[in-house]
């Protein structure tokens, strides 16, 4: 029986942050939104763009498309490298191939940047699969990603194991919709108390604790 698991990308590889935030701080600039409070804006690593600009500045959809597009302008030449992986992930991501695990990734970031983030920090030759949301929007919201990861795994999750592992809510609330357990950070950028109360199968504050739930399993 093959074991698959799907990383996240943002707060669960990688340290992305600053790059996202200056991203979307930009991005409100253009709607003479001037946010300088950079804990309300760490809000926006990890969920789908244009629903963080609507739920948290009250942006039409049409306005967060806007947003969403003069974000990329600067995110795609600038803050995608505004970036690091945490300690100890190259670590893990060998320790994992060694024992002959499938990898994924199943981000919420669209395909082409997640693509550019592995190349960038070379680790793309880890994953069998890479899979991110769509530039079009078609494509976005967690439990999607997943399905289409799945898909392109050629996956059964009746008869194979398949595991998520990401640092919010939607992560985990994204593989409970699709029907696999999910595993949660919370070094990330999710909401510790909220990702409890999403009911995953199992927390890891550090990147070492993961490694070690993930080569036990």
């Amino acid at each position: 029986m093959r074991t698959m698991i799907l990383f996240d990308l943002d707060g669960t590889l990688t340290e992305s942050g600053e790059g996202i935030i200056k991203s979307v701080q930009h991005a409100l600039r253009s709607f003479s939104i001037e946010e300088t409070d950079t804990q309300k804006l760490r809000r926006f690593v990890g969920p789908p763009l244009t629903d963080s600009f609507q739920k948290y500045y009250g942006l039409s959809a049409e306005d967060a498309e806007k947003a969403v597009a003069v974000y990329r302008e600067r995110f795609a030449v600038k803050g995608i490298f505004e970036n690091a992986l945490y300690p100890g992930v190259l670590e893990m991501l060998k320790a994992l191939k060694e024992k002959g695990l499938v990898l994924a990734v199943s981000s919420s970031k669209p395909e082409k940047f997640v693509n550019q983030v592995l190349e960038y920090f070379h680790i793309d030759a880890f994953f069998d699969i890479v899979v991110g949301s769509t530039l079009d929007g078609g494509r976005k919201d967690k439990a999607s990603v997943i399905r289409e990861t799945i898909v392109r795994l050629k996956a059964d999750p009746e008869t194979e194991r398949l595991i998520m592992v990401g640092d919010t809510e939607h992560d985990v609330k994204g593989a409970e919709e699709v029907g696999i357990p999910c595993i949660a950070v919370t070094y990330g950028y999710g909401d510790a108390e909220s990702i409890r109360q999403a009911g995953p199968v199992k927390i890891a504050e550090s990147v070492e604790e993961l490694t070690s739930i993930l080569l036990h399993l």
